[in-house]
Order: C-alpha cells, then structure tokens, then sequence
C-alpha cells in the first residue's frame, strides 16, 4: 500500500490548495461519475492531468505541487476508480481508470494532455498513451517503473489478493480503518490529521485491493520503448518501495527520456516537497518545452 500522507509541515501548502481547487461532478457516459478538480493555469498554457498513486486521492497525492504547477499549467486532478471521488466499480482495471481520464478530457473539451502520473499513476499515464496515442502529448512519470514486482514473481504474489478483495467486501469498515490508519502513521493529532482522514475515507477497500492487485500485475516491459513523446522521468533516488534501479531502467527504456533526480524516498511528494516539487516542475516544463519544440519543427515554412 502507498502512503501519501503529508508530512505536518504541509498544512499551509494543503490550505493553499484547497482555494484553488474547483472541484466539479462530471457524468462520463457509459462510465459513471467522477469527481475532477480543475486549475486553470495562464491562458493557452499546456494542461497536465495529474494522476496519483495506489491508496491515495488526487488531493492528497499533489497538493503541495499546485501552486507550483498552476505558474505554467492548465491542471486536472482526478480520483482513480475505487479512489475519493472515483467511479465505483466492481473490477478495477488499469486500463479503464486510463480511459476515463480521455472521457474526462472529451467532456472538459480537452484536445491534448501531458499525464504526469505518480507510482500507479505511471502505469496509468502510460496507458493513456498507448491506448489514446492522439490525445497524449507528453509524460511525466515519477516514482514508478516498467513493472513493480520481479516478473517471475507476479503470479504468486497476485494469486493471495483475491481472498483479500472477498475480505474487503466482507467487512469494508474494518479494510478501510486499516489502510486509514497505516497512512496516518505519524502525523500528529490536528486539522491536517483530520483533514487526510476525511480525503482517505472515500476509498472502496475492495477496490483498493483490486488495484492493488492490478499493481502488481502490471507490466510495460515489452511496449515502453515505443513510446515517442516527449517524456520525463523523476527517479526518487532512496525510494524502498518503487527500487531506484527500476525507475533508472524505465528511463532508459523510453527513447530520449530525461531524469530528474529526487534525493528523497517514495514520499517524496509530502515528505520532501522543497526537493521534489522543483524537480516536478523542471520536469513538466522540459516535457512542454519539446513539445513546442517538435510543433515549431513540423510546422510548414
């Protein structure tokens, strides 16, 4: 499980955060109901959808990089199936979460994106490109990798979840006091306690366990060299989650990808956001800059 619970220095930036959100209910036909948070950024600037990791919510996973982000970017957040304000859904699949993020944009009148996902949101970032490969700009992949778990090793470790989802199901409020409390390990009684609390209320603990599994299983071993995008990868150098030596070898699988290097471990977005929101936002604009770069080049005389 990833936890993305903020440090208690971060209750100012979360403040921040929260005034510029815009949270919205957005009907996504044949799909559900998501619930997206929009920032609007300069006019005409480029706009990134933020996709954040296993257990967490959009919220929680990026709200001390907002502002930040907000200088340069148009910006949607949104909760992945199962996740906060997520589509509900009885099987959770990566690939669909990827696809609601292009019905998202369809319904937002969003032409293009750069996805900027975030340990499962990498995988998720991914497959909104090779599943939508007209609607993805751009990738920022952060504290993620090609596969997360030894492939040889997948089956076995996904043959105990289904048991665990059946659990889940079972007695919900015991899985989600659970996840609750791991996350808030450490984060001292208060509004921000309060607050994380709240945010991480909303999962489905089946769901969670779902996905979960669908981490584990996941794999871009074979297809993350054909990505042709400009894209940036923020390695979190002391990660114990996500191994270092994974993220190096997602970098250098992708054709011309570029590292950004974050002296921090998998919390990096809470827990060291003075070292890893400045690489974020290096990160985005590279992916931006070649962006425009490749337009300006391709653009008739």
């Amino acid at each position: 499980m990833e936890n993305t619970t903020p440090a208690p220095d971060s209750a100012s930036a979360r403040s921040r955060a929260e005034q510029s959100w815009r949270d919205r209910e957005v009907i996504l036909p044949g799909r559900g109901t998501i619930s997206v948070r929009q920032v609007e950024g300069p006019p005409g600037a480029p706009t990134l959808a933020l996709l954040h990791g296993l257990g967490a919510t959009g919220r929680l996973n990026w709200f001390t990089a907002i502002d930040t982000l907000a200088d340069h970017f148009n910006l949607i957040v949104v909760d992945h199936r199962g996740h906060g304000g997520g589509i509900r859904t009885s099987h959770f699949r990566l690939a669909d979460c990827a696809d609601d993020v292009i019905a998202l944009a369809d319904q937002l009148d969003i032409d293009s994106l750069i996805a900027v996902g975030y340990s499962m949101g990498g995988p998720i970032a991914k497959l909104c490109w090779s599943r939508h490969r007209d609607r993805i700009r751009g990738l920022v992949l952060c504290a993620t990798a090609r596969h997360f778990l030894p492939l040889q090793t997948q089956g076995i470790a996904s043959a105990f979840f289904p048991g665990m989802v059946l659990s889940a199901r079972l007695v919900p409020n015991a899985f989600r006091n659970r996840i609750i409390d791991a996350m808030l390990d450490g984060v001292p009684p208060g509004d921000l306690r309060d607050w994380v609390r709240s945010e991480l209320s909303g999962a489905d603990p089946a769901t969670v366990m779902q996905a979960t599994r669908a981490v584990v299983r996941f794999t871009s071993h074979d297809w993350a060299a054909n990505i042709d995008v400009p894209t940036a990868v923020v390695i979190t150098t002391r990660d114990q989650l996500v191994p270092t030596r994974r993220q190096y070898e997602l970098a250098a699988a992708i054709p011309g990808a570029r590292v950004f290097e974050v002296e921090a471990d998998h919390l990096a977005c809470v827990r060291a956001v003075g070292k890893f929101v400045p690489a974020l936002a290096d990160a985005c604009r590279y992916v931006a800059a070649e962006i425009a770069g490749r337009d300006l080049a391709s653009a008739p005389n």
